[in-house]
Formats: structure tokens, sequence, C-alpha cells
């Protein structure tokens, strides 16, 4: 049992504890304005001052001295002398350019929208609805498709993020055992091409609808793989394209319900062959949480506050590839924040029928450069140990109201890839 003075230091442990989460969104703002300002990109050849950065960004300079100090604080740049600062190393990851940015995902998960729809949090846990729905008077899908800016941040956010982590996927799990390798809701083809390059003997084949695969011949291209890469058109709600080795879904099954989810597992089950693996690529809660759960869980209420979607645990991630005749064999990671749920077919559904193989349209593009980053970070000392969670809990794309992801009419990027 704690004496009276030890109890009082641990109480304000506690105390300070909460209060920094209190104030978090104060250090969310800061990289924020920052990332909008594009501040790192004004570093990048070297310190400059406030007043050079004020006429650069059309700021307000003392009130911008003031957030550079704020960003000095957070590892973001360093002030080398009064009013003078410079880019650090943790910094850098706020520029446009670099290969690990996060400047998009820092843009998407602080924007006007997600932030308002944070502050009905109580109306999410009281109703269980979708806060962005009541802040916006859409849902995120239909809400995306009409608004271009929001979108095209969201995609590249998405990219960014899919760049980011990749190598710790390949690093986690051995993707060379499969000849052939469908990406579902794979968006603008970023995963799958980190995939390919990576392994030089696989094929692979990049399926979304029409508009979620938009931007995906420069993407392949860019990484030089487009001899190996078929783009098939269709909606996973439908069927999938059938008979490969593999089937990988990043981002996607937090984002539907239950009911949902069953009927895109059972679309695999019908795709795959007796051999079949389908890697679901998400975060995983634990039973009972702890601190060093924080990311899954924040994943799990930002997916409360912003879609209809939610994290689950193993038992119910087992539960659903059962009810779509699979069987949950392994669970691979942590990876970056994410498991990798290896579901094979389960032996009493091996009969089930398959579809054929002209369901969906192929479309030919030609495939080439992902500039894959071979390391994470979190931006400065300062930032907690948390797995990376898309910032809408959204995978891939945003869909029109009344249909699920892949009929959409928008050209968000759904690959969360």
């Amino acid at each position: 049992m704690l004496s009276g003075g030890f109890r009082v230091a641990a109480l304000t442990v506690l105390v300070m504890s909460l209060l920094d989460a209190l104030f978090g969104y104060a250090p969310a703002q800061v990289v924020h304005v920052a990332a909008r300002l594009g501040i790192a990109d004004h570093l990048a050849r070297g310190p400059r001052s406030s007043s050079e950065l004020a006429a650069a960004t059309g700021t307000h300079e003392p009130s911008l001295r003031r957030l550079l100090r704020g960003l000095a604080c957070l590892s973001g740049v360093s002030e080398d002398s009064p009013g003078v600062f410079s880019l650090t190393d943790d910094g850098a990851v706020l520029r446009s350019d670099a290969p690990d940015s996060i400047r998009r995902m820092v843009m998407l998960s602080v924007s006007d929208e997600v932030w308002r729809s944070w502050g009905e949090l109580e109306y999410s846990v009281r109703t269980g609805k979708s806060a962005w729905e009541k802040v916006t008077g859409a849902t995120s899908f239909a809400y995306f498709a009409t608004h271009d800016e929001q979108r095209l941040t969201f995609n590249f956010a998405m990219s960014q993020h899919t760049r980011t982590v990749a190598p710790v996927f390949l690093a986690g799990y051995d993707f060379s055992r499969f000849a052939t390798l469908v990406d579902l809701g794979g968006g603008n083809g970023t995963l799958i091409s980190c995939l390919l390059r990576a392994v030089p003997g696989m094929k692979g084949v990049l399926f979304d609808t029409a508009d979620g695969l938009e931007s995906s011949s420069e993407v392949l291209a860019a990484a030089g793989v487009s001899d190996r890469c078929e783009v098939m058109v269709g909606d996973f709600f439908d069927s999938v394209p059938p008979g490969a080795d593999a089937y990988v879904i990043k981002s996607v099954i937090h984002d539907w319900d239950d009911a949902d989810t069953v009927r895109i597992l059972s679309n695999c089950r019908r795709a795959m062959g007796p051999s079949g693996v389908l890697l679901v690529i998400e975060p995983v809660l634990p039973d009972v949480c702890s601190a060093e759960d924080t990311g899954a869980v924040m994943s799990d209420l930002n997916m409360l506050v912003l879609t209809e979607g939610r994290e689950r645990t193993e038992a119910e991630f087992a539960s659903l590839y059962e009810a779509a005749g699979l069987t949950l064999v392994e669970l691979v990671g942590p990876l970056a924040g994410y498991r990798l749920i290896v579901g094979m077919v389960s032996s009493a559904e091996e009969n089930m029928p398959r579809p054929s193989a002209d369901g969906p349209v192929s479309v030919s593009i030609a495939c080439s450069g992902c500039g894959i980053s071979p390391t994470t970070r979190p931006f400065g000392e300062h930032t907690p140990a948390m797995s990376p969670m898309d910032p809408f809990g959204l995978p891939p794309e945003y869909r029109n109201t009344t249909r699920p992801a892949a009929s959409s009419s928008s050209t968000v990027d759904r690959s969360a890839t």
C-alpha cells in the first residue's frame, strides 16, 4: 500500500497525464497549421527568419513566430537564434516531397470536418450514430464525392501512409509464397505496387470501381510493375476476381458493420480455391485494453465518430470469418499498428460454387517506382507511440449514401492502401 507521500506523487503523475491528454488539441493544431502553411517546404533549403516565413506564407509575423515556437517545442523545427528557425529531422516528414511524408495525413486528420465531428463524440456515444453525418449533413462517402479538395487530400494521405507502412508488412510476412495476388479495394495501386516490386516473380490484380482506380496507371507505371499487374473494374459487394493464390484487403473491413463485412468476406470465399489465402490488414483490438493499445482503441473511436465502422477483436474476426465459410488460421504482427488476419477456406465449404472468370471487366493499363520508405517514425519525440490509423478509419474510398464502397460514383481513392 502506498504511503501518503508516494500516493500524492502517484496522483500527481496521473493528473498530469490526464491534463496532457486534455490539452492535446493544442499540439494537434500547431502541427496541422504548420502543415497547411507548408512551413517544412519553406525551410527545406535552410534556416529562415519568421519575417521571411510570414512573407512567404501570407501570415501575421508576430503570430507566426508564436506558432513556430510551439512547433519547436514539438521538435518540428529548432529556433537557432531569436526569430530564426530551421527544419529538424523529425519535422522533415511534414515536407510535401519527403518519401515518408505525413503532411497530407496531418491535413486530413485535423481537418475542419474531422475536428467538428470529434466535438460531437458525446452524440455518437449516446446514439451509436456517426457524428460526421450530424456535422456535415451527409455520410462521409457522399460528402467526399462532392468536395474535390477534401477528396484529393484523402487520396494523397492514404497513399503516403501506405508507402510508409508497406515495408513493415513485407518484413513481417512472406508474400513470395504467392504466384498471384489480388488487392481488393486497392484504389490507385500503392499497396500492390509495393508488393510486386518486392516480389519480382508475383503477378497481381488491382480490383476496384472505375472511379476508385483513378490514377492507378500512373502509380503502377511509376513502380515499374505494369507488365505484372492487371487492373479490373468491379464491386466487391457483388463479386471478386476468382482463382488467385492470395487476396489482400487493407483498411476496408473496419469500415463496415458485421452484415456487410460477411458479405465481402463471403465473396472472397467464393472466389478462392481450396488453398487460397485471405489477408485482411487491420488493427485488432485486445480483449482487455491497456495504455499500449491506444492506437487501435482510438482508431475504433475514430470510426464511431466518422463512419459507421469499427475495429474488432480476434474473436470477432474469427466469428465473421466462420460466417463467411473461412477459418482464421493466423494473426501476424503487430506490424506498424496493424495485424495480418490470415484466413483460409473452411474444409466444410470447399464445394462452394465459385464465380465465373468473366465477371469483372478488365481494363488495360501500363504499369513502374513507388519510392517506398524503409522506415516508420513518429513526428517529434513527444508523439505518443500509437498505431498509425487511417484518419477516417475509412479504407479506400468514400462512397455514396445508399451503397457501400464499390458502387460509388466518387473519385476517392478506395485504397487506404
